[in-house]
């Protein structure tokens, strides 16, 4: 029970990644506030209720500054505090080279990845900052660490998550507060099928070819597992992570492009 008593929000809490550190975190003994746009977080807090766990479900829109004060005041309202803010929601953006990517998908893309994290940290910061700890854990991507050709809004935000990360740690961590990243390289799943697809599909060659290209340049040759992010973040939210801050941390099998 790494995490008894702390106080966990989870955004994109609904399915991949974010459910499964959701329910990790609920079973090593923590509260966990699920955020997200539809009514998947409600299905995962009843899960973790039936294994007698406490949570909550929020219906929210990170990229709306309003929607991200009302999620914290309905968190502190139920739980009393937040200890630990998983930025996690992310889309996929547009697949097309910059030339064809319109302003709206570009601005959608960067709202939702990038300022929903900063939202989130920006109103759950000063709760941490008050009662001197915390941990902040915003998932990023390989995308923010190499060029990722026709992906790039997607790419972008992930960058930039990057530097908020490393920012955010320099200023809170005279609260005793960590900040880090996690940069997963391909994670089998639902997600990074949709990826190849919409990849396979622009550049019209055949979906199992695109999807060699996604394993090949991984050391290990394999894709990471959601279990393998859900471990780190386990990490970094426990007691045995207090003294790693500002880091971004690739879970990837040493893929690269």
């Amino acid at each position: 029970m790494q995490l008894e008593g702390r106080v966990a929000l989870v955004t994109g809490g609904g399915k991949g990644i974010g459910r499964a550190m959701a329910l990790s975190f609920a079973e090593e003994g923590a509260a966990v506030a699920l955020a997200g746009p539809n009514d998947n977080i409600q299905q995962v807090a009843r899960e973790i209720r039936e294994r007698g766990g406490r949570a909550l479900s929020l219906l929210a829109d990170v990229s709306d500054e309003g929607s991200v004060e009302l999620m914290i005041s309905a968190v502190t309202d139920e739980f009393g505090q937040i200890d630990i803010l998983v930025n996690n929601a992310g889309i996929i953006g547009p697949t097309a080279p910059v030339i064809r990517v319109e302003l709206a998908e570009w601005e959608r893309t960067l709202s939702v990845n990038l300022t929903g994290a900063f939202l989130c940290a920006k109103h759950a910061l000063p709760l941490m900052m008050e009662r001197r700890t915390g941990r902040i854990i915003n998932i990023t991507s390989v995308a923010g660490l190499r060029a990722y050709a026709l992906r790039s809004p997607y790419s972008v935000s992930k960058w930039g998550m990057i530097g908020l990360t490393e920012t955010l740690a320099v200023e809170a961590g005279p609260y005793n507060i960590t900040v880090n990243a996690i940069a997963p390289g391909p994670v089998r799943g639902p997600r990074i099928d949709e990826v190849i697809r919409r990849r396979a599909d622009e550049m019209g060659r055949p979906i199992e070819e695109v999807e060699r290209e996604y394993v090949e340049p991984a050391a290990l040759k394999r894709m990471a597992e959601e279990a393998d992010i859900v471990a780190m973040s386990l990490f970094l939210a426990s007691e045995a992570g207090r003294n790693i801050t500002g880091q971004t941390i690739e879970i990837s099998c040493g893929y690269r492009l």
